[in-house]
């Protein structure tokens, strides 16, 4: 059986979850990945209340869709950041609060502790659920970074100053981690430019400041991979015991007219003169086949998590098409070889 295709609400958080949920199924997704800004997913609510919980599971079942995953990208983007004005427009009043940065750092780290509880309390009450995950909980996010800055080596910067950025990504995410582990909930990284892991050897590194704790995991996403020239197939092998969640999401490179590079240009999405942008599922450069034998062969039974961002498209019409896309990319793996058959023995 193919993995159920769902839709990450986050780019759609202008539209109420009321008026979402039908247009999700109508454009074809078997569930939604729901996102905790807009109304979507109120992190308090769900975390104190289970009529609440039950409530959105009801709005989701009559409207035919499920759900695997919640997901805190915002919040979790100010764990470690270095803060600044840009924040205050993505985080709720109660985690900015008076803006000073160590504050909203750790009102933030807060907020997600919280955001796995109100996981747990949303999953456990699950239809049909029978006492065990139909897929293990899980809550996507960004973690943020005190060292993004520093991607340049210039003012020349050795390995001793990015240590005290991974040191200080440990100290702020493994109290978080072990508060996931209490309530049994993963937290997938969605490895990303601006993360404190955001290629191959960054995710390692993570993993190994937080002595491999075993709810760090990841956000799977090729597309913010392929531009960098990152193997996102490998990923999925280097790291298959740690993919907690998949985006499929599209990107293309190397379409610009020469004046934008793979840093951006301080250009905006969709201006021709760039290097690389997200484009809708099967108009990019992504090998998505390969993708899927590789999630095949690490096992991994997951959703598959449309991130729809494409600045060119109308969102309805690329929304509908990335669903059939990844429908009909997807194939489940072989329960038996193909050459057994040459065998006497199963004729």
């Amino acid at each position: 059986m193919s993995r159920p295709v769902t839709l990450f609400t986050g780019q759609w958080a202008d539209l109420s979850i009321t008026e979402l949920a039908p247009l999700a199924k109508k454009m074809g997704y078997d569930g939604l990945e729901l996102a905790c800004w807009g109304d979507h997913f109120d992190v308090d609510q769900a975390a104190r209340s289970k009529k609440y919980c039950k409530e959105k599971w009801e709005l989701l079942t009559e409207n035919g869709l499920t759900c695997f995953s919640i997901s805190n990208h915002l919040v979790g983007q100010a764990i470690c950041d270095n803060i600044d004005e840009r924040h205050k427009s993505i985080l709720p009043p109660d985690v900015w609060g008076d803006g000073k940065p160590e504050g909203v750092r750790r009102r933030a780290a807060r907020k997600m502790i919280k955001t796995a509880k109100a996981c747990r309390n949303f999953f456990d009450l699950k239809p049909e659920r029978k006492k065990k995950d139909d897929f293990p909980a899980v809550v996507n996010g960004f973690t943020g970074s005190s060292i993004w800055h520093a991607l340049y080596a210039f003012p020349p910067t050795d390995q001793a100053f990015l240590e005290k950025g991974f040191q200080d990504f440990a100290n702020r995410f493994i109290p978080i981690l072990d508060e996931f582990d209490k309530v049994n909930v993963n937290f997938g990284l969605e490895v990303h430019p601006t993360e404190i892991a955001f290629d191959i050897a960054s995710a390692a590194r993570a993993i190994k400041s937080l002595r491999g704790h075993k709810r760090f995991g990841f956000n799977y996403d090729p597309s913010h991979l392929g531009y960098q020239g990152v193997d996102y197939v490998k990923f999925i092998r280097e790291f298959g015991d740690r993919i907690y969640h998949v985006h499929m999401k599209d990107v293309w490179w190397g379409h610009g007219n020469g004046d934008v590079g793979v840093f951006g240009g301080h250009t905006d999405f969709g201006d021709a003169r760039r290097y690389w942008d997200f484009r809708s599922l099967g108009h990019g450069d992504i090998a998505f086949e390969d993708i899927i034998v590789a999630l095949n062969d690490v096992n991994y039974r997951g959703p598959l998590s449309v991130e729809w961002e494409d600045i060119r498209m109308d969102r309805v019409h690329g929304g509908a098409e990335a669903a059939s896309f990844v429908k009909s990319v997807d194939f489940p793996s072989s329960s038996v070889a193909f050459d057994s058959a040459f065998d006497k023995k199963n004729q």
